[in-house]
């Protein structure tokens, strides 16, 4: 927020369409969806339109919000408000992948050795309980497993990098030195792309060469919903970063007050905890 001013009361703004609105897109493009699934012939187009619709309320909303900030109608307690709501949304998103960390967690140490135990060896004599596996009776084909080297380990630097250049970045900032600051916020994109593109990569890789899919068993589901989800907010965060960018080139922050880069900052860093956890547990353990 580049134009905040002192005044200790909330901004209230004018009754606005844009909820409404933003209900009727989620609301065709997710009836879409579950007719999709059912396999109904304009259920895909109903999808884009909806999706469409949504991204056009989305861009007026987010519009009407700069206007308000580079208007400056947004006091102290507003931008209280927007930091308290950004730490709540993240806390919502670390119990999202927790559960998927936790899913992970059961069927590991959990499922996987009371299948193995003395119990079901009358039912599955040869099943062993070593992760990953087939499943009992091999219900499922045979797969390899995603290994550490090379492409998760490149991705691992490229995040690291990333957080390391938007911290300098922010910093730059906060000094005033904007150039410096577009420069590096820059590299932040550019390296988050390069994360995407390798993990489409690693995708293809897993489908055509380890026959590793989603049908592969509870280790196929969990991998590629762990690491799916991440990437996509990895998405998500880079559009909130390249909004940021187009603002910064704009001259919208100021060294005091630039809440939507702290804010994207703030989901980046995270989004890269999340994926060393993934790192970790995923591709090593």
């Amino acid at each position: 927020m580049s134009g905040q001013n002192e005044s200790p009361y909330y901004f209230v703004p004018h009754p606005s369409r844009h909820p409404i609105s933003a209900a009727v897109g989620l609301l065709v493009m997710l009836g879409s969806l579950a007719a999709w699934i059912n396999e109904h012939e304009l259920a895909p187009i109903g999808v884009v339109v909806g999706l469409l619709w949504l991204l056009y309320t989305l861009w007026h909303w987010f519009g009407d919000a700069i206007a308000e900030s580079e208007g400056g109608m947004y006091g102290k307690n507003v931008d209280k408000s927007y930091r308290w709501s950004m730490s709540w949304f993240i806390f919502s998103e670390v119990m999202f992948f927790g559960a998927f960390f936790g899913a992970l967690f059961y069927a590991r140490e959990i499922a996987l050795h009371q299948l193995g135990s003395l119990d079901y060896k009358l039912i599955w004599p040869d099943f062993s309980a070593v992760w990953p596996n087939n499943g009992p009776a091999a219900l499922v084909s045979t797969f390899k497993s995603m290994q550490p080297w090379p492409v998760p380990t490149i991705n691992t630097a490229l995040l690291l990098s990333s957080g390391a250049t938007l911290t300098v970045s922010h910093h730059a900032l906060r000094e005033d030195h904007r150039k410096k600051a577009i420069i590096w916020l820059a590299a932040t994109l550019v390296l988050g792309v390069c994360f995407l593109f390798l993990q489409g990569f690693e995708y293809f890789h897993a489908y055509n060469e380890l026959n590793l899919t989603l049908a592969s068993g509870v280790y196929g589901s969990t991998f590629f919903l762990l690491t799916g989800f991440h990437g996509f907010h990895v998405f998500l965060g880079g559009t909130m970063l390249a909004v940021v960018l187009v603002r910064m080139i704009r001259g919208h922050f100021t060294a005091e007050h630039h809440f939507a880069f702290e804010g994207a900052a703030w989901y980046w860093h995270f989004v890269d905890v999340v994926w060393l956890g993934l790192y970790i547990v995923v591709y090593w353990l």
